[in-house]
C-alpha cells in the first residue's frame, strides 16, 4: 500500500517572509495559526524564525531563538503533532531539539559549522536536507547548472553520505530539491518534471512550492491568488512519489492529496 502523503503546514514567525510575514509574530497569533493548521489536517507544523526569501536580512541567533522556542514549546504542550524547525543555525537546532522538535529543516543541508554535531545530539530527530545554490540573499542572481536535475541529485546524495559518515541513520533523512532557491523558472520546471529521479533514491522527498514566484511567473498573479497553481504542483509532485508537501494552504492541500492518493492506490485498497 502506498504511504499517504503528509502535509507540512508553514508557520512563519517572522516579520518579512514573502507570503505571510508579520502575521504570526506574537506568541498568541502563532498558536492560533498552529491550531488552524492542525485542525485543517496538517501532520507537521514547520516553524520558521528567519526569512530565506531573496534579499531578506539575516537574523541573530538570539532573535531567532526568541521567535521560535516559545512557539515550539507551547505547540509541544498542546497538540500531538510533529514539529519541524526551519533553521540553518547550529545553536537553534540544538535548542529546538532540546525543546522537543521532531524535524530539523535546513536550507543549507547541514553545511554550516556545527550543524552536523547539533543534530547528532538526538538519535531520533529527522533531518530535511535541502538543495540551495548560493546564499538566500543572492541566490536568484543568475543561477547556473550544467544539468539541474543531475546537479541537485548529486548534491543531495553527497549530503546524505556526509550524514551517514557522521553516524546519522538513513531513516532519519529527508530530501528537498529546494524549489525557488537559486533556480530559474526553467530550472524549477525541469525539477518538477523529473521529481521521480529523487523519489527513487529511497528517501522521503519534501516539496515546497506553495505560493512561490514560479507560480507568479506562470500565472501572472500575486501571492494571494496562487492557491490553485500550488495545488496543481502538489498533485503533480505526489503523483511522482513525493511524500511530504509543505504548504501555507493546508485544508485545500489535504483534500487534493486525499483524492490523488485514492487514485494512485491499488483499487482494492481504497
Amino acid at each position: 500500500m502506498l504511504a499517504h502523503p503528509q502535509v507540512m503546514g508553514i508557520l512563519n514567525v517572522t516579520p518579512d517572509s514573502f507570503s505571510d510575514g508579520g502575521q504570526f509574530l506574537s506568541l498568541n497569533t502563532a498558536l492560533q495559526q498552529a491550531e488552524r493548521l492542525i485542525t485543517a489536517g496538517a501532520n507537521i507544523i514547520d516553524i520558521g524564525g528567519e526569512s530565506t526569501r531573496p534579499l531578506a536580512p539575516p537574523v541573530s541567533v538570539t532573535e531567532e531563538l526568541d521567535r521560535v522556542i516559545p512557539v515550539l514549546e507551547k505547540i509541544r504542550q498542546e497538540w500531538p503533532v510533529l514539529i519541524s524547525v526551519d533553521t540553518n543555525k547550529a545553536e537553534v537546532m540544538r535548542e529546538a531539539i532540546a525543546a522537543g522538535a521532531d524535524i530539523i529543516n535546513d536550507v543549507k543541508a547541514l553545511r554550516n559549522e556545527g550543524s552536523l554535531a547539533a543534530v547528532s545530539t538526538s538519535n531520533k530527530v529527522r533531518i530535511c536536507l535541502m538543495h540551495m545554490q548560493g546564499e538566500p540573499r543572492t541566490m536568484q542572481q543568475n543561477p547556473h547548472y550544467d544539468n539541474v536535475v543531475n546537479d541537485v541529485k548529486t548534491f543531495l546524495l553527497e549530503r546524505v553520505q556526509t550524514c551517514l559518515a557522521a553516524g546519522i541513520s538513513p531513516n532519519r533523512l529527508w530530501l528537498d530539491p529546494g524549489f525557488g532557491f537559486g533556480k530559474t523558472v526553467e530550472h524549477n520546471l525541469l525539477l518538477l518534471k523529473h521529481l521521480s529521479t529523487l523519489t527513487q533514491l529511497g528517501y522521503p522527498v519534501v516539496v515546497g512550492v506553495s505560493r512561490k514566484s514560479l507560480l507568479g511567473h506562470l500565472l501572472n498573479k500575486p501571492v494571494t491568488e496562487r492557491l490553485y497553481g500550488s495545488l496543481a504542483l502538489a498533485v503533480l509532485a505526489v503523483s511522482q512519489g513525493v511524500q511530504i508537501i509543505r504548504t501555507h494552504d493546508v485544508a485545500a492541500t489535504v483534500d487534493a492529496l486525499k483524492v490523488t492518493h485514492a487514485v494512485l492506490q491499488p483499487i482494492d485498497k481504497i
